[in-house]
């Protein structure tokens, strides 16, 4: 599988690519590590490894023999080091290798260096968003409760004629109080005269019995002079 980042409207985006492999990535990794090893692109054949190894050997005991062999020692020496040439193009190719995955891994992490700042970045603005939509719930039953306010307000009378009837009640309010005040007063003035008839009646009604008494008095006398009177002349 190979990671590939591309920038699209400024930002970075992954894109993962399948590769279908035709071993299992277990025997794939043995496979390649041995024909770093040896070399070897078929199951056919001597490695490439071993015929370096005994032409290395025929020359080391070729060169410790004591006869002059020299040509035959310069022979196995050049085609040692042909044999040994060969090696150099796969090895700078698995260098090639090395380095081209060496960035490969630096540009995969990153991409998921700038992925996990993406996924933190995502959570942040989640959060956010979730902020704001409780914010927006709260708004919006402001919303609901200031028009079930104004729908309370417009099934109201205009202010002029709510205006006007307050005005009719304090009027009629203050009417209420002056007349309260002037019964009030009517009712205490009522007191007063009737207080004053009570006393001018238990007045008159002193006098009555003053003048009864004095009356009963004068009659009494008068009786008794009268009496006093015929009693004489009934002696005689």
């Amino acid at each position: 599988m190979s990671v590939k980042a591309r920038r699209i409207s400024g930002r970075l985006e992954t894109v993962v690519t399948k590769v279908n492999y035709a071993f299992d990535p277990v025997d794939d990794d043995k496979i390649i590590r041995n024909r770093l090893l040896t070399r070897t692109t078929t199951t056919r054949g001597e490695p490439p490894l071993k015929k370096l190894q005994k032409k290395f050997t025929s020359f080391v005991l070729e060169v410790d023999k004591d006869e002059e062999n020299y040509n035959e020692c310069g022979r196995l020496a050049k085609a040692f080091l042909q044999e040994l040439s060969t090696f150099e193009i796969p090895l700078l190719k698995s260098q090639a290798v090395v380095e081209a995955n060496r960035r490969e891994k630096e540009s995969f992490n990153e991409v998921k260096d700038e992925t996990e700042r993406q996924i933190t970045q995502a959570k942040t603005e989640i959060e956010d968003l979730k902020k704001q939509l409780e914010e927006s719930k709260i708004d919006r039953q402001h919303k609901e409760e200031c028009e079930t306010i104004r729908k309370l307000i417009s099934a109201q009378p205009p202010r002029s004629e709510t205006e006007k009837v307050i005005y009719e009640l304090n009027k009629e309010i203050a009417e209420l109080e002056a007349e309260s005040t002037a019964s009030w007063r009517l009712l205490e003035l009522r007191k007063k005269q009737f207080a004053l008839l009570l006393h001018v009646v238990d007045e008159l009604q002193n006098t009555m019995e003053d003048e009864q008494k004095c009356l009963v008095d004068e009659i009494r006398t008068a009786l008794d002079d009268q009496r006093n009177i015929t009693e004489p002349m009934s002696i005689d």
